[in-house]
């Protein structure tokens, strides 16, 4: 394979030299954070005065960590390290609930950030001659903005189209020959259905590869979009609080996400003892941005879990590789008292032929106990007139749920479209049990 490299010195420096660039970010990192409300606080009370007390990548573990409870109670300015005149953009956490999380970037920031997220894009094989269709939501969100600004740096013909319409999604690839697009993954599901009712030809596109992320989904789930639109998909990692996407990305191997440790420190802990696991087990994500002036944020909990891969990568780059990510651990769901991830469900559902591309997870209350009912959109090739047939999917997809998950659900199957469909990050859970229960 022909690997592309954006900045090969950086991507590819030894481990050692890039440990050390990491310490010296670092050192200015808290330098910087310690001209902030928040951290000058909480740094201090820690100890530490100055970047010149961390010698070490091991005197992370002096600082305190960062949640996202934190940055809503320093909600506006508590994280501003800058003049409010240095600051040249806002982008806010796209969060439904309590107080936004607001990030700030100065003109240098938006550049490392740009550099960050061309870095992702090219080293999937895209380069200028590609034209960029940005499926995503616009606006404080940070995946809109910030694949654009990446887009233009790489030298792309980028087509800012925002998310929905996929009738005018439709004509802006055939008009303009797309090539490449990023949407979240249940959206570009929601494509490859709308093809067909729209009557839209594949030969009629030119697209070759997706970036998705914004959501967390599984290998079945990504496989599915591949097969049914015939182009590759990458898988994506970012959050608003470390700048938006560009933290972390797949290259050609499309084997783990590529943390680009320059610009990242990254830890898996034990989200409950809040002690550092080792590479190759499955925890919490942390996460301490190195790349940003206006909002240092120091030894994030992201709520991601996650866990690093233990070999290189075939593609020569030395920067840690992330597995993706199978859920949050506010994510998690307690249904009589046995813990159930919803990444479980979908990786059930999305590996089964005769099922179509939209399911929904309803929690409900029977007398004292909850009711999992797992709804279903069947596949086109399957029909709802056949009563016996629709009774042994049920059957199957309830067995297989239940050993994954060792509750016994209640199945629902519905036609095509029955579903509703989000056009932004899919909403996949539906509780409707008492809060107060």
């Amino acid at each position: 394979m022909n690997f592309q490299y954006w900045n090969s010195e950086i991507e590819k420096m030894p481990r050692q030299d890039l440990e050390a660039l990491q310490v010296k970010k670092l050192k200015a990192a808290v330098d910087q954070a310690l001209k902030t409300p928040f951290y000058k606080e909480r740094l201090t009370g820690a100890g530490i005065k100055s970047g010149d007390d961390i010698k070490t990548l091991s005197d992370l573990r002096k600082i305190p960590y960062t949640t996202k409870h934190d940055l809503r109670d320093g909600f506006p300015y508590g994280f501003l390290s800058i003049p409010k005149e240095e600051v040249v953009r806002l982008h806010a956490s796209s969060g439904t609930t309590g107080a936004p999380t607001t990030i700030y970037f100065n003109a240098g920031d938006i550049k490392r950030w740009t550099g960050y997220v061309a870095r992702c894009i090219y080293g999937t094989g895209c380069n200028k001659t590609d034209v960029f269709q940005n499926m995503i939501t616009y606006g404080l969100f940070t995946g809109g903005l910030g694949f654009h600004q990446g887009g233009e740096e790489v030298g792309m013909l980028v087509i800012p189209s925002g998310s929905g319409n996929t009738t005018r999604q439709f004509r802006l690839m055939q008009d303009f020959g797309t090539t490449v697009v990023h949407a979240t993954p249940s959206f570009l599901l929601h494509v490859e259905s709308k093809m067909k009712e729209e009557g839209v030809s594949r030969d009629s596109i030119k697209l070759r590869k997706a970036f998705a992320g914004a959501e967390p989904y599984s290998e079945d789930t990504r496989r599915r979009i591949e097969e049914l639109l015939k182009i590759d998909v990458y898988n994506s990692y970012g959050l608003s609080e470390m700048n938006g996407p560009g933290v972390a990305f797949e290259c050609q191997c499309k084997s783990g996400l590529h943390l680009w440790e320059d610009g990242y420190i990254g830890e898996i802990i034990d989200p409950d003892t809040l002690e550092p696991l080792p590479d190759g087990q499955t925890g919490e994500l942390v996460l301490t941005c190195l790349c940003r002036e206006a909002t240092p944020i120091l030894r994030y909990r992201t709520r991601d879990l996650s866990s690093f891969y233990t070999d290189a990568c075939a593609c020569g780059r030395t920067h840690r590789r992330l597995r993706r990510i199978t859920g949050r651990t506010d994510d998690m769901l307690i249904i009589n008292g046995v813990n159930v991830f919803p990444s479980q469900i979908e990786e059930v559902v999305m590996a089964m032929k005769e099922v179509g591309n939209n399911y929904l997870i309803v929690l409900e209350k029977e007398g004292v106990l909850d009711r999992l009912i797992v709804k279903v959109e069947v596949g086109a090739n399957v029909f709802m007139d056949d009563s016996r047939l629709l009774n042994a999917l049920k059957e199957k997809i309830r067995k297989t749920l239940q050993a994954m998950i060792t509750i016994n659900p209640k199945v629902e199957l519905h036609e095509s479209g029955a579903l509703p469909v989000s056009e932004g990050k899919a909403k996949r859970v539906q509780d409707n049990r008492p809060k107060d229960v």
